[in-house]
């Protein structure tokens, strides 16, 4: 089973599990950089990769979804389909005023909460340091001239204050407009930036087929027709590999190759791991045969999207499984996370196989002149790898989303 082959509502179900994981990324990777680098260290690879990232990624879903206005309805619609805003997870509220200002709230901030005991140094790291600069560099997708900025954050006072946040977004024509990150100007030439990916079908009666109508306060994806729905999914997998380029080349600024490959090896065992798990729950309904792993393995964002990876996993018989990575694929050029495996570095695709079922065990690489081929095959029960268990200190992995029912339009708000 690959994307292809889902129905539509396994697709809305798996769009909100994505979005979620790729916010768990930086679960999966902060650890080993604060043993690195620092609290400091971590902040500032932080900001580097999703500025890296999210103007590449934001432009894309623009121009995918028809979201191609300049104001703050336009910027809140890119945010709903942001890694780096999973829906409920990271509860954005949004208001808007006028075509050019508006605000939003966290009423509920999942990474927050798993910062807040770590105490207020990582709170202002998170919340100040990194979101300012973050902020404006997601921001310049839409407008230039756009500003993102506080009304408060944390660290909370009182300490049980909700909202978690608040913050305006105005746009002022005459204000001078911010230039790309420098961080972002490579990242356009990765291979990544413009890889084409399944088109939509304008003409798809099952659903809506782009975001050009009013803002809605929760994106109900089963309104969306399969077409759309298969798009975005393979865009959010690109959100994930985006966003673990900006990583890497974040971590290569501050040490040698071999150490940031070790760094950026750990981020993706970690992910791997949980995204499985996740995916086999919401759209396998847990089961753990061959064909579900390798449905699994297909779904799962860090081998994917497959236009992009060259990735399939294909269930042989009922014991075993293989992995075919195309050796020209867009990602080995790009050098991003299936160079790992391809090169022998397998500990994520045991976390992913895990994430199904202990019982999944990975055999060699054996390397071909168009592919690589890697066996899963049934074996003793094995252990969760330490890098899954880091990301367990999140609430994202137990995250329960619910069902908010019918998508619902944002009134102009006058103030």
């Amino acid at each position: 089973m690959s994307i292809d082959d889902l129905t539509t509502p396994q697709l809305a179900a798996l769009v909100p599990e994505l979005l979620l994981t790729g916010q768990l990324i930086d679960r999966s990777g902060m650890a080993h950089l604060i043993s690195a680098f620092g609290r400091d260290g971590m902040a500032q690879v932080a900001i580097e990769e999703w500025m890296a990232a999210s103007p590449v990624y934001t432009g894309r879903m623009r121009a995918a979804l028809g979201i191609d206005g300049e104001g703050v309805v336009d910027m809140f619609k890119c945010l709903q389909l942001d890694i780096g805003a999973p829906p409920q997870f990271m509860d954005f509220r949004y208001r808007v005023d006028d075509e050019n200002h508006g605000a939003f709230v966290l009423d509920h901030c999942g990474a927050l909460l798993d910062v807040e005991p770590m105490g207020e140094d990582y709170v202002t790291a998170m919340c100040h340091t990194i979101e300012d600069p973050t902020f404006d560099a997601t921001a310049i997708a839409t407008n230039r001239r756009a500003r993102i900025r506080p009304v408060h954050r944390p660290p909370r006072v009182p300490a049980d204050r909700t909202p978690h946040c608040e913050w305006t977004v105005t746009i002022e024509p005459d204000r001078d407009e911010l230039p790309l990150p420098e961080v972002t100007e490579p990242m356009l030439l990765r291979r990544a930036a413009t890889v084409e990916l399944s088109p939509i079908d304008p003409a798809a009666p099952d659903g809506l087929v782009d975001y050009r109508g009013p803002l809605v306060e929760d994106v109900n994806y089963t309104e969306w027709s399969g077409s759309a729905l298969r798009r975005i999914v393979e865009e959010v997998m690109l959100q994930h590999q985006l966003l673990s380029l900006g990583f890497l080349d974040a971590v290569r600024r501050r040490t040698d190759d071999a150490t940031a490959d070790d760094i950026f090896d750990k981020q993706l065992v970690g992910i791997a791991g949980i995204a499985s798990e996740r995916i086999a729950a919401a759209v396998l309904d847990g089961r753990s045969d061959a064909a579900a792993l390798a449905a699994v393995l297909n779904l799962n964002p860090v081998f994917g999207p497959r236009q992009y990876t060259g990735f399939h996993a294909v269930a042989v018989d009922d014991e075993r499984v293989e992995v075919h990575i195309a050796r020209d694929s867009d990602v080995l050029v790009d050098g991003g996370w299936l160079r790992l495996l391809d090169g022998g570095r397998l500990g994520a695709l045991a976390s992913a196989a895990f994430g199904v079922d202990p019982t999944w065990v990975v055999g060699e690489a054996s390397h071909r002149s168009d592919e690589t081929v890697i066996g899963i095959v049934r074996g003793e029960p094995q252990r969760e790898s330490g890098e899954v268990a880091i990301v367990r200190f999140s609430a994202g992995p137990e995250f329960e989303f619910v069902d908010r029912g019918p998508s619902r339009a944002i009134p102009l708000t006058v103030v």
